[in-house]
């Protein structure tokens, strides 16, 4: 690879995790992390699972070894993360919620994939940098945060520098995110639900607003509003997914003002229209159809009055 070429795929900024690197913050954060899969309370679930024994036990299923269902360059991702390289997606197995529609179920709640090593992570982090992507985009993280940052380590020492995306379902608990105070740049939390009984209905836990507005506050905290460098690239911040469901059930109304009026006018959002029925969504009849046009309007209806105005648009 040409010396003009290396120094053009180069990111803007340097990713968050490199002073920790040099400062050596961020090998004390990976001996804190593996020390909270002893008895695991890394989710919110805090199952209290022996990690590093084995995964009997543990709400993710996941032991001591990340498990990865795929790799690679995607250009299915919002434009400020796919870029005109492609976002470097690596997609986590199993996951802490259990979304009765999800899409990917075969890989969060069927755990297809394969464990890997750390050295193998951090190889995947480096092929993907290599491959051109603009980031890291870690899928379905929030079980495997110690997997991570030990590779993440391995990986930055190797040269990694790319910035990081932290890209989950919303399920997050602050005490692990203070872990990633620091080594995550860009913050991509789903908002599903604004009801607690919704979500404990369609993804299997009571208390998924509050942890949810918690996390999605302390990721604004950390890293601010998202950032663009001058091909509108994602650099740094934080972008909000909230996928819009059928009959108004994820509350799109109290989720847009909590973002604006809690968190930032300025956050960036992509409200998706894509709902389909998949998995489990069949045995329940509120979840059969997809969302009409009328209801998707309602929502970006709602997200302009609350204030948002940048809201995802696909080129």
């Amino acid at each position: 690879m040409s010396a003009d070429l290396t120094k053009a795929m180069a990111p803007t900024l340097d990713p968050a995790y490199a002073s920790l690197l040099s400062s050596g913050e961020l090998a004390r954060r990976v001996k804190q992390a593996r020390e909270r899969l002893k008895e695991c309370d890394l989710c919110p679930r805090r199952c209290g699972a022996d990690r590093l024994e084995s995964a009997e036990g543990a709400a993710c299923q996941t032991g001591e070894l990340a498990i990865v269902a795929s790799h690679g360059p995607h250009f299915g991702e919002e434009d400020p993360l796919r870029g005109y390289r492609g976002s470097g997606t690596i997609f986590f197995s199993w996951c802490n919620l259990r979304c009765v529609f999800c899409q990917n179920a075969d890989i969060s709640q069927l755990g297809c994939g394969r464990p890997v090593t750390p050295e193998e992570l951090a190889s995947m982090m480096l092929q993907l940098q290599e491959e051109g992507c603009h980031n890291i985009n870690l899928v379905s993280p929030s079980h495997v945060v110690p997997q991570i940052l030990t590779a993440l380590l391995i990986a930055a020492t190797a040269g990694l520098r790319l910035p990081l995306v932290y890209n989950t379902g919303g399920y997050d608990a602050l005490e692990t995110l203070a872990l990633l105070d620091g080594v995550v740049d860009i913050y991509m939390p789903d908002m599903k639900y604004a009801d607690a009984a919704v979500g404990r209905r369609l993804s299997g836990v009571s208390d998924y607003p509050l942890v949810n507005q918690q996390a999605v506050a302390e990721m604004h905290r950390q890293v601010g509003d998202l950032v663009m460098d001058e091909h509108g690239v994602a650099q740094r911040g934080l972008l909000v997914r909230h996928l819009v469901l059928p009959d108004g059930l994820a509350g799109t109304a109290a989720i847009v003002e909590f973002l604006a009026q809690q968190v930032s006018p300025d956050t960036y959002l992509n409200l998706m229209d894509q709902y389909r029925p998949c998995h489990n969504a069949d045995k329940h009849p509120e979840l059969t159809r997809r969302i009409t046009a009328e209801e998707y309007q309602r929502a970006v209806g709602h997200a302009r009055e609350a204030g948002l105005d940048r809201l995802d648009r696909r080129r």
